[in-house]
């Protein structure tokens, strides 16, 4: 018996379990948004055309047939795109069926009937479904990704900001080192983000609309005189989009390289991050609020785990597979075009709602995060050993010979208290107020300007 597709029954976790976190990307990145992509450079190739007085055939049309045909656009729901699939179960092409679905749409509408010929005038059907996947990538990034990753860039600034002041304990290689501030920690991966992020933003979308070579073929054998490159130029740069200057068939798909690429450095920061505070939490240094029902563990009722930090590496890790694999795919194809990149470009939003659900989870356990200052303070008071690092700067610039070996020889795999540290200090032939402010500090205080950068950090944000 088939089994009805549900969150239940999906294959895919993307439309299961996390199908909660994917609503958002489901009316742009699914077969339904495919179909209404196409179907949107559908109508606006038919409008342009009869703009365009180069195309002597077709008139402009009315405000009445203007406002048909885009309401074909704005009203295009889930029930519109069934009767696209349905179409499709008789001529098994899905981009044929979009043809003919909007051909039945306007057959009653006798003004735009007249010139149902237009329809997919001069088009290859890459010509629609390059602009259909610009336009997918478009609207996904600029209505959903970039909205998420901000929300997780204000989240890591709100802890870097909070803890701007919180002395830490820093772990070079695991081991103890120089302190720093929590706060200090978060702002690097802020300001990782925010370069990252405006990269993702400033790449360029590209679309084709030349016939099927890039050669402007057919267009040109119908009306000779008109200037093809430039009407496909302003219909494509009316869709927010930009030109691909030469292309055969197919549009290169170099810029969803380029855009891969950006996103998946944003996720690798993010797996850093997921990573680091995963490794905080289990030193300590931060707590988790608990969640009244939630369960850590089926045995070990007292655990409450990083699970939102392990599921959002995960994801982030599945995202930059699937990107990986797509970027370096689509820009191949053989001579003027070949179908490889047809299934694979099926999966592009496979790849960001991975992505979208990491954000997610990253909110979560960002948001379930508390600093541990008794663990911190433990810590630093535990390493009074990092202090070395200060001590022999300062025998250096005041000419004591071997400072870096005296300091080896005193500290290196030993454990050094505030009392043996002190001792050694006021054995140095150092000046007064050189061993009177080596004596006074504390690895708590041993930061440098960690707290300024803290705080610095909101002064990098757009």
């Amino acid at each position: 018996m088939a089994m009805q597709l549900t969150a239940l029954s999906a294959i895919s976790p993307i439309d299961g379990r996390y199908a909660d976190k994917t609503w958002d990307l489901r009316s742009i990145c699914s077969e339904y948004g495919l179909i209404r992509y196409r179907l949107i450079v559908e109508v606006r190739w038919l409008q342009a055309l009869a703009a365009e007085p180069e195309v002597g055939d077709i008139e402009p049309f009315s405000a009445e047939a203007t406002e048909f045909l885009d309401s074909l656009v704005n009203e295009f729901d889930i029930n519109e795109g069934q009767q696209v699939k349905s179409i499709e179960d008789t001529t098994n092409h899905d981009v044929k069926a979009v043809e003919y679905y909007l051909r039945n749409k306007i057959k009653n509408v006798e003004e735009i009937a007249h010139v149902n010929e237009f329809i997919h005038f001069g088009c290859t059907s890459e010509d629609i479904n390059n602009l259909a996947y610009a336009q997918m990538l478009r609207d996904a990034r600029d209505d959903n990704l970039l909205p998420a990753i901000d929300r997780v860039i204000e989240a890591i600034s709100a802890l870097a900001e909070a803890h701007a002041d919180t002395p830490m304990l820093s772990r070079t290689h695991g081991q103890s080192a120089s302190p720093t501030t929590l706060g200090k920690e978060m702002a690097v991966f802020v300001q990782r983000l925010i370069r990252q992020r405006a990269l993702l933003a400033e790449v360029t979308i590209f679309g084709k609309m030349n016939g099927a070579v890039g050669n402007y073929n057919a267009h040109f054998a119908a009306y000779p005189n008109a200037d093809w490159p430039g009407i496909a130029t302003r219909f494509i740069r009316g869709m927010n989009l930009e030109v691909s200057p030469a292309t055969t068939q197919i549009e290169p798909h170099d810029f969803i390289a380029e855009f891969f690429h950006a996103l998946m450095r944003v996720n690798t920061v993010l797996l850093d991050f997921s990573k680091d505070i995963w490794g905080y939490i289990s030193l300590g240094y931060f707590k988790q609020a608990t969640v009244e029902g939630e369960v850590g563990s089926s045995t070990m009722p007292h655990k409450v785990n990083p699970i939102d930090f392990e599921n959002a590496e995960g994801n982030l890790g599945l995202a930059n597979a699937i990107m990986d694999h797509l970027a370096a795919k689509l820009p191949i194809s053989r001579w003027q075009r070949d179908l490889t990149d047809s299934t694979v470009l099926r999966n592009l939003g496979v790849g960001l709602a991975h992505g979208g659900v990491a954000y997610a989870s990253l909110l979560k356990g960002i948001n379930k995060l508390e600093a541990n200052p008794e663990r911190l303070d433990a810590d630093l008071e535990n390493n009074w050993i990092v202090l070395a690092e200060a001590v022999q700067t300062v025998m250096r610039i005041r000419g004591i010979s071997g400072a870096y070996e005296q300091l080896k020889a005193l500290t290196r795999g030993k454990v050094i208290d505030a009392n043996a540290m002190r001792d050694f200090i006021e054995s140095l032939d150092i000046p007064a107020d050189d061993k009177a402010r080596l004596k006074a500090m504390r690895p708590h205080d041993y930061v440098g300007n960690a707290p300024e950068q803290a705080r610095a950090i909101r002064g990098t944000q757009g």
